[in-house]
């Protein structure tokens, strides 16, 4: 695969970008609702882009911090959440899904978190699990895929 860059997404251009892969990753492949998949977050998140030398994009994660995040992660302080880590197909396999979580980390840690929260579908606890997360309470049910929240201090 040709080289990449991840940035923050800034601008309508990145954000078309952005949702495009959410639309490829979720909608198409998942089947996630699309209702479900655009939310009240997207307007106020970090939203990291990743794209190859041709600028073809190739993933992408959300970062919600401060008040927000607080608000989703139960009144947790210093606690930021990660979101919506999305690969397009010919760019999985290659790493990109680790390095867009340590840029959402980075990201964070720049925002004053001093811990990651995500929710992960049950089908991904391993990926997660060697980048250093622990999960945490039951198996629940979102968007009608099994998700189990994990966490990582920074």
């Amino acid at each position: 695969m040709s080289a990449t860059a991840i940035r923050v997404a800034e601008g309508e251009p990145d954000l078309e970008l952005v949702r495009a892969v959410r639309r490829e990753v979720f909608v198409v492949e998942q089947n996630v609702p699309e209702e479900l998949e655009y939310d009240e977050y997207d307007a106020t998140s970090v939203h990291l882009l990743a794209v190859g030398a041709d600028g073809a994009p190739l993933g992408t994660a959300r970062l919600i911090f401060g008040a927000q995040a607080r608000e989703l992660t139960g009144g947790v302080e210093g606690r930021v959440l990660l979101g919506r880590l999305a690969v397009v197909a010919a760019a999985r396999g290659t790493g990109l899904g680790a390095l867009l979580v340590r840029a959402v980390e980075a990201a964070g840690a720049e925002r004053g978190g001093a811990e990651v929260e995500l929710h992960a579908q049950v089908q991904a606890l391993g990926f997660y699990e060697r980048l250093g997360y622990v999960a945490e309470g039951p198996v629940y049910d979102d968007a009608g895929i099994p998700h189990r929240t994990m966490t990582r201090a920074l």
